[in-house]
């Protein structure tokens, strides 16, 4: 198959994004597929006339990537595109989607987790991996994602959204119930996110949230062990407990070496992992996400599960969290990255 792998972006995730699309190009080229990496904004600005040619490119154009434990410097990004514009689709990125037998999703955050550019593919109508554009966008959305769990009766701590300005921290700081967690609505890989101890350390995190928007999700903090589940298909992988080396679970703990310690399978009961899947399962359902997902939760000193948030994207980096999850029930990275393309080329997709 003639596969796009759509990776980077313009997005505070646009590094890990370009590890997980590099790490998919080459494992769908292994299993002997024409998979090529495409920039979603900086593009193919010296792409041939035949673009057809850049299929059988050298390593699928895959770029030496990396994460550093701090996350892009975007206006850098943009900078470096010589053709410039507002655009995030950078050049020639349609038109090579526009041949491709499937696109790849590898992008997070912004413009790829959020459903704008399934959105794009599906007025295309090019089949692509993953959840459609309505689910993606609900699932991006932490209040409006927390509704729907509210609604479907998921346990998910209390939570409020506010949409406030700076003249407000200094009343919010003191007003809100602690201990809380406070984070950008739209936000991943754990950045925008703060676990304030103390009401000076939530004035600064109502403050530092305001980089990433007006609208702010404040929500009760659970305390127990941190846990992930994956759901591929209709069924939900072996849960992931995350220890960080330091106090918290921050983009570094995330994608750097012995920054925190993962066990998979998780150390829990038969019965703790069965209702940790479970529940999973409940996410993906009610979020109405496709072929694969990933759900975050807590489970607390007397076995309650809390779940926080689902990923509809979720890392695909060889050492992420799903490609873990996939190893423990005997499935390569390589395997894992096929059977994604694989379900995802048998949806129709609905219209609306």
């Amino acid at each position: 198959m003639k596969i796009v792998v759509l990776a980077g972006g313009l997005s505070s995730e646009r590094a890990v994004s370009l590890v997980t699309g590099s790490g998919v190009c080459r494992a769908l080229r292994a299993r002997g597929h024409r998979a090529v990496l495409v920039d979603l904004y900086l593009g193919l600005p010296d792409a041939p006339a035949d673009l057809e040619t850049l299929f059988d490119a050298p390593d699928g154009l895959c770029p030496s990537a990396r994460i550093d434990t701090q996350a892009p410097d975007l206006e850098a990004v943009k900078r470096s595109r010589p053709s410039g514009g507002d655009s995030h689709i950078g050049p020639r990125v349609l038109d090579i989607c526009a041949l491709a037998d499937v696109v790849f999703i590898g992008l997070h955050g912004q413009d790829g987790e959020d459903g704008r550019i399934q959105a794009v593919l599906d007025l295309m109508g090019v089949p692509y991996t993953g959840s459609g554009h309505l689910a993606s966008a609900v699932a991006m959305d932490k209040a409006v994602s927390k509704q729907i769990m509210d609604s479907a009766g998921i346990p998910t701590p209390k939570w409020q959204l506010l949409d406030y300005t700076s003249a407000d921290v200094e009343r919010l700081a003191a007003e809100l119930p602690m201990p809380c967690v406070v984070k950008t609505v739209g936000g991943g890989s754990s950045l925008g996110v703060y676990l304030p101890e103390d009401r000076p350390a939530l004035k600064e995190a109502l403050e530092q949230v305001l980089r990433y928007g007006s609208r702010v999700l404040v929500e009760e903090r659970i305390f127990g062990r941190e846990l992930t589940v994956a759901v591929l298909g209709e069924r939900w992988l072996p849960a992931v407990e995350t220890v960080p080396a330091g106090k918290d679970f921050d983009y570094a703990a995330k994608y750097q070496a012995g920054a925190a310690e993962e066990t998979c399978p998780a150390h829990i009961t038969d019965a703790e992992m069965t209702a940790a899947g479970e529940l999973a399962l409940r996410v993906h359902r009610a979020l109405g996400l496709e072929v694969y997902s990933r759900t975050d939760m807590i489970l607390d000193k007397d076995g309650q599960l809390w779940c926080l948030e689902a990923n509809s994207l979720p890392g695909m980096t060889p050492t992420s969290f799903v490609p873990k999850e996939a190893a423990a029930v005997g499935m390569s990275y390589e395997e894992l990255c096929e059977e994604i393309v694989r379900q995802s080329c048998q949806l129709k997709r609905r219209a609306y």
